[in-house]
Order: structure tokens, then C-alpha cells, then sequence
């Protein structure tokens, strides 16, 4: 529940500053326009940060997806892994305990 709460704060903190990006990027564009209306120039600005917003948010998505398919790829490995280091060490039990028994049959 408090993990849930916290990466909703920390969801609606990002969103808020990549919104407050958009208005500086959309402001920082339009600067030079000097003939713009000031109507035309919010709207151009609106338009801008809308974009930027959406962009942001396909960015994303693609990060999210590409760490879920990481996360899955490492989990793979890291069984992979821990499947080699069991019947290694069941390997080595094994010779160890065989040795065992041929030093106490002679």
C-alpha cells in the first residue's frame, strides 16, 4: 500500500515537472516570434507543451517495456546461473563424498 502511494506521488512529481519542461521549452520556441498575437502565441504554446507531454509519455512506455523485457532476460540468467552453481556444488558433494569412501575402504 505505501509503495503504491509513494509511486503515485512520485508519478504525479514527474509529470509535473516534465509539464513545467514543455512551458519552457514552448516558451523558449516561441520567444523569437515576435509576430505572433499574444492569442496565437498561447495557443502555439499549448500546442507545444501538449506535444512535448505526449512525447515524454511514448518515452516512457518504451523505457517501461524495455525494463520489464531486462528484468525478465536477467531473472532467466540469474536461474540459469543458480541451476549451474547447484549441480556444481552437488558435483563437488559428490566427488567429495566419493573420495571420502575410497580413503576409508582402503
Amino acid at each position: 500500500m505505501r509503495e503504491t502511494f509513494v509511486n503515485d506521488i512520485e508519478g504525479h512529481l514527474l509529470l509535473a515537472a516534465t509539464r513545467q519542461e514543455g512551458r519552457t521549452a514552448a516558451e523558449r520556441f516561441t520567444a523569437p516570434l515576435h509576430w505572433l498575437t499574444d492569442t496565437q502565441r498561447a495557443e502555439l504554446e499549448r500546442r507545444f507543451e501538449a506535444e512535448y507531454l505526449a512525447l515524454a509519455r511514448t518515452s516512457w512506455q518504451h523505457t517501461a517495456v524495455r525494463a520489464g523485457s531486462l528484468r525478465d532476460e536477467y531473472e532467466a540468467r540469474y536461474r540459469t546461473l543458480r541451476r549451474r552453481l547447484l549441480a556444481g556444488l552437488l558435483l563437488a558433494c559428490t566427488a567429495v563424498v566419493g573420495a571420502f569412501v575410497l580413503c576409508c575402504l582402503r
